[in-house]
């Protein structure tokens, strides 16, 4: 009795991983689900994702070895990188994100917030290997330790920042670090009658 109820439960198992592969065969050939980006995920494929992601990366950062603390001029170097890279998708203190990160799938965190879920190691750990289908970029490839090091600093500090904390790291306007219209270009010299060239005029204040 004991093994025929041992052989049932064992055949049960086989049958709904056969069962689970056929439905997994049918949506991937079928093409049933939106791969569309301006279709949210269902609630359980953004749970699944979420979960595999935060759990992959808390396993996988345990090697990454960081210093207790942060000097001021690392913090500062990872704030000019985190400005010329990051804040298009991420945001920063006082500016939200740039309107077309938002349609990305997974929309990218909003940092200044979302920093405060993760340790150090993990945000190193992130930044230096990035996520396979979140747009998230690996920049392991092309910024050394010490760059990561720099940015890991910086994207810890960010929940508790303030604008004008940002605004002082960072040397500059937000708005023009959040990838806005860049300033006017200067006119090209024009031709005089002669064939000289003039200097455009001064711009008014």
């Amino acid at each position: 009795m004991t093994r025929k109820f041992g052989a049932g439960i064992a055949l049960g198992i086989i049958g709904t991983l056969l069962v689970a592969v056929a439905i997994w065969l049918t949506i991937a050939y079928t093409g049933a689900y939106n791969v569309a980006a301006s279709d949210q995920h269902a609630d359980a494929v953004r749970w699944t994702l979420d979960t595999t992601m935060h759990r992959s990366v808390e396993r996988r950062s345990g090697d990454v070895e960081l210093p207790e603390t942060f000097a001021d001029e690392v913090v500062a170097e990872g704030a000019s990188h985190y400005a010329e890279s990051c804040v298009y998708c991420h945001g920063a203190p006082g500016q939200e994100p740039t309107e077309w990160s938002r349609g990305m799938r997974p929309e990218p965190p909003h940092l200044t917030e979302a920093a405060a879920e993760w340790s150090a190691e993990e945000i190193y750990w992130i930044v230096e290997n990035g996520i396979k289908m979140s747009g998230m970029p690996a920049f392991g490839a092309h910024h050394g330790p010490e760059g990561i090091t720099a940015l890991t600093a910086f994207v810890s500090q960010l929940p508790g920042l303030s604008p004008d904390d940002y605004r002082a790291l960072t040397g500059g306007d937000p708005a023009a670090n959040a990838g806005g219209a860049p300033a006017a270009a200067a006119s090209p010299p024009e031709e005089t009658t002669d064939g000289a060239t003039a200097e455009p005029a001064a711009a008014a204040d």
